[in-house]
């Protein structure tokens, strides 16, 4: 029987050649397809602006689109953002951008950062909305830097690139952990001369000072490790001869480095050397710390101290507690004080709240509280430095943003604040856009890169920002003059973290004029 297929494709010379010529083509089609497959590169992008670098699953990068980096907290405040953006006409609008470790793994930080974002927002709608439309309008962005800040560098690539049409990136905020990285990314940006506003970065050696201004063009909103110390030992006129300090030996992370520093000076005098442990590199890693803690509360036992000072991180402070909690001289109190890193506590749910009804008290120098400035002048509160009333207007703002139409953004209620993050992320972005927009010249839409930066020195006296946190006033360097510290105390009953009063590095609230004197730093 005669191939049908064979007398149509094979019959003669003609398809003979005809056919080869299309199987020839077909194959080397083929191949060419396979051998592309196997040498294109992979496509790591992730969304616009977003991709995996090499030897990474995370997605770093910049997006003002809504995009959430993969974390569900943020996907509510992400679209929020999203949606004001879109609201923004190309060429009027100047970008800030939040630098955040955006995936981070760990539970605590995921909640800091869905907090540093909320606060940013709000910020970002009362510049927008409610500022009689001052100009330029605010474009807010958020760029990723990675668990730990490790891939700090394409982000900050991408940033610099961001400085003209159609982004006109004027300053970058958020910067909200003292680590190495962090201060690498800082001194990256402000030498390209983008001005960085720092919001919960409190090592004294991310800041400029009267020994020199390695970061030209940064500012933050929150006091130094060194006035967070000053404040809590005016607060608690700590004798120092029953005080001791339980300090981490881990070099190059610049909180606690710093924080060490400070506290060593508050407990000179004292008759006890420093209690030693060492954390693990990735400082939200458990580690052994817990069973030398469990040596070190003998130790303190042995002593007749009653204040410990813990220059540490908030992993190892929650071991610490928990480890003193279960000491064996329960007939004795203790108090530790510690800088803004107790402010993790309240959401730790592997905290033993039981030692805090073990004659354990735990303070801390927080940078916000939602009951610093309930108290009204006259019944208790501050009459400068801050105000009720600045407070209360943060308030009305939250109310707004929380819910339809500008909302949802996340919980924002009471509990919510007391770690004081939303609160010094919107002071922080408030404090940029101040700066963007007081460098911006009369009749200009935008203001030059450089020049929003060199505002620092005068924001101060009437030209101060009354942030939610307190009066913002920078001295020459960009540092925070004479700041309010709320020391905040952990509640024995719940560890609901409790206002317990206002404290200031200068001892005293600043003057009605807000003025940094000659003789500070």
């Amino acid at each position: 029987m005669r191939n049908p297929l064979r007398y149509r494709l094979w019959y003669t010379a003609r398809q003979k050649v005809v056919t080869s010529v299309v199987v020839g083509a077909l194959l080397i089609t083929s191949g060419w397809y396979g051998i592309g497959r196997l040498t294109a590169p992979e496509d790591r992008s992730c969304a616009p602006g977003v991709e995996r670098p090499q030897d990474s699953d995370e997605c770093v990068g910049v997006s003002g689109d809504g995009y959430d980096f993969g974390q569900s907290q943020l996907a509510g405040v992400a679209a929020a953002i999203d949606r004001e953006n879109d609201t923004l006409e190309p060429g009027r609008y100047a970008t800030v951008a939040l630098l955040l470790p955006l995936t981070s793994t760990d539970a605590a930080m995921r909640t800091k950062m869905q907090r540093e974002l909320q606060g940013a927002f709000a910020a970002q709608y009362r510049a927008n909305r409610l500022s009689n439309d001052q100009v330029p309008k605010i474009r807010l962005v958020l760029a990723n830097t990675g668990k730990n800040n490790l891939l700090w560098r394409p982000t900050v690539d991408r940033l610099k690139k961001m400085t003209g049409a159609p982004d006109h990136l004027r300053a970058v905020s958020g910067v909200a952990t003292s680590s190495t990285q962090v201060k690498s990314a800082v001194k990256e940006l402000t030498a390209a001369h983008i001005a960085v506003v720092g919001t919960t970065i409190t090592a004294d050696d991310i800041a400029n000072g009267a020994k020199g201004d390695p970061f030209p063009g940064l500012a933050r909103v929150s006091p130094t490790n060194r006035d967070e110390a000053r404040a809590l030992a005016h607060f608690g006129r700590v004798k120092a001869d029953k005080a001791l300090l339980v300090q981490d030996t881990r070099t190059g992370d610049h909180y606690t480095d710093t924080l060490r520093a400070a506290f060593t000076s508050l407990v000179k005098g004292t008759r006890y050397q420093p209690e030693l442990f060492t954390s693990r590199s990735d400082p939200n890693d458990e580690g052994t710390t817990a069973n030398t803690f469990q040596q070190i509360t003998h130790l303190i036992c042995d002593t007749d101290a009653e204040t410990v000072f813990f220059a540490g991180r908030h992993v190892q402070l929650r071991q610490f507690i928990n480890a003193l909690g279960a000491r064996g001289c329960q007939n004795r109190a203790f108090t530790i004080l510690t800088g803004d890193e107790g402010s993790y506590l309240g959401s730790d749910e592997k905290l033993d709240r039981s030692a805090l009804r073990r004659k354990v008290t735990v303070r801390y120098a927080s940078l916000a509280h939602p009951d610093a400035w309930a108290a009204a002048p006259g019944k208790g509160g501050a009459t400068t430095g801050g105000s009720p009333a600045d407070y209360r207007d943060f308030l009305k703002l939250l109310a707004t943003v929380s819910k339809k139409p500008a909302g949802p953004i996340g919980p924002t209620d009471h509990r919510a604040l007391t770690d004081g993050q939303i609160i010094i992320a919107h002071d922080a972005m408030a404090l940029a856009v101040h700066a963007i927009r007081q460098a911006t010249p009369d009749g200009e839409r935008l203001p030059q890169l450089a020049d929003v930066g060199e505002q620092w020195p005068r924001v101060k006296g009437s030209l101060k920002v009354s942030g939610a946190s307190g009066w913002i006033c920078l001295d020459n360097h960009g540092n925070p003059y004479n700041k309010a510290v709320p020391v905040v105390e952990l509640a024995p009953e719940d560890a609901v973290q409790r206002f317990v009063a206002l404290a200031w590095p200068e001892r005293t609230p600043p003057d009605a004029t807000c003025l940094p004197p000659s003789s500070a730093p």
